[in-house]
């Protein structure tokens, strides 16, 4: 009675959070008994050390579980038109196989989400974002033959991340040394389908595996099977959360919030202030926010996101920065030491002209923890250019043995 019951629909309160096809295996390796939800999911934060799973994605390779990422399938005969109008960039020059980075934005050009649009076939294309966002899609679909659906629950993914996931996939027995980034192919296996898509979100050589959550448990088993030589770790979000602000990528609720979530109004922003504004493809024709953004580019914009350089090596984490140690001119959305970088860098919203003009003279607060006791530091920060880490195998094509 009491296993019908937690498989009642109608009772799904009493598991709050879903677990992931994967779960099986990641709660095994799970050390720390440390996780967090994500998306309606139990998410692991870290299984056994941060530090040697963040070595991992630099220096080996790294699985992590990504079935939390919420998943819409975008197909019928105006997919491509529907979808032109909706986000900013130009779906057409989009060909079968590839995938494409993007964001969308409400009709005062302010962004809702950024996600990655992965074209499946003539008509057919998948949206793989953060948040939720079925009403706002539905609603933009009004006037267009198209068909949108989530399918987060029929896909288990996982992200190989580091210099060696093409050595593993190889040893898996999938050949991807011709596979070029924001490109996907597709293997039989399992007795199915897997594909694999070069993306990814360190900012390193990676790959994103896409199957079918019948065939999760086998394709773990033979990534960790075919990557024992190589030192595959599985790795928690805290890891990925060090190499992306590397990489200078944001997230949705960490770097920005949605527009349709934001109580306060001088809470949201543009793709201009968040510095995506190369992303917008203006001579596509309309799309939403098209007029709001052109009048904002001719008008100039009230904040923009920067890299930052900070002295010292106490990270920086929700800091706020002053100039001259006196005016309030911006704060600290994600910041690290880098081990690899070595140095302690940020990403942060600067009022404009800080991020520029007037950027010669910026300090950051900083409340350090000495022995249960708080101790306040102002430490000189410098803009500098995203991304902090840009290795040359990201994109070599075929990748080196490493």
């Amino acid at each position: 009675m009491r296993m019908e019951k937690l498989t009642d629909p109608r009772l799904h309160y009493l598991t709050p959070l879903r677990q992931t096809p994967f779960h099986p295996r990641t709660a095994a390796a799970n050390r720390m008994n440390s996780w967090g939800p994500w998306g309606g999911y139990t998410t692991a934060l870290v299984f056994d050390d941060e530090a040697m799973e963040y070595t991992a994605i630099r220096n080996a390779a790294s699985v992590y579980d990504l079935c939390p990422m919420v998943k819409y399938r975008v197909r019928g005969r105006e997919a491509l038109a529907y979808l032109n109008r909706l986000t900013v960039r130009d779906v057409g020059k989009l060909s079968v196989g590839g995938v494409q980075y993007t964001i969308w934005c409400d009709d005062a050009g302010k962004i809702i989400d950024d996600g990655t649009l992965f074209r499946l076939g003539e008509d057919e294309y998948r949206i793989c974002c953060q948040e939720r966002h079925l009403p706002w899609l539905l609603d933009s679909a009004f006037g267009f033959d198209v068909e949108i659906e989530e399918v987060t629950e029929e896909i288990a993914a996982l992200s190989l991340q580091g210099p060696c996931t093409a050595m593993v996939l190889r040893a898996a027995g999938f050949d991807v040394a011709g596979l070029k980034p924001f490109r996907m192919a597709t293997f039989p296996f399992d007795g199915g389908e897997l594909m694999i898509s070069r993306t990814g979100f360190t900012g390193d050589l990676g790959y994103e595996l896409w199957t079918t959550p019948d065939h999760a448990l086998p394709l773990w088993d033979l990534l960790f099977d075919a990557g024992a030589p190589w030192g595959i770790r599985p790795i928690g979000s805290n890891a990925l959360n060090m190499a992306r602000v590397e990489a200078g990528f944001i997230i949705t609720n960490l770097d920005f919030v949605p527009v349709h979530q934001a109580v306060r109004e001088d809470r949201v922003r543009s793709p201009f202030e968040m510095g995506l504004d190369w992303l917008i493809s203006w001579d596509k024709g309309h799309f939403t926010g098209r007029r709001a953004l052109k009048a904002e580019g001719e008008k100039g914009s009230e904040w923009a996101f920067v890299g930052l350089d900070i002295e010292g090596n106490v990270s920086a984490e929700h800091s706020l920065i002053y100039h001259d140690k006196k005016h309030e001119v911006g704060h600290i959305t994600g910041a690290v030491w880098s081990p690899t970088c070595k140095r302690n860098i940020a990403l942060a919203h600067l009022k404009r002209p800080y991020h520029a003009d007037k950027n010669g003279n910026l300090w950051v607060e900083v409340y350090a923890m000495r022995e249960l006791q708080y101790v306040k530091l102002m430490l000189k920060a410098t803009v500098c250019q995203r991304p902090f880490f840009k290795p040359a195998r990201r994109t070599a094509t075929p990748p080196g043995a490493f």
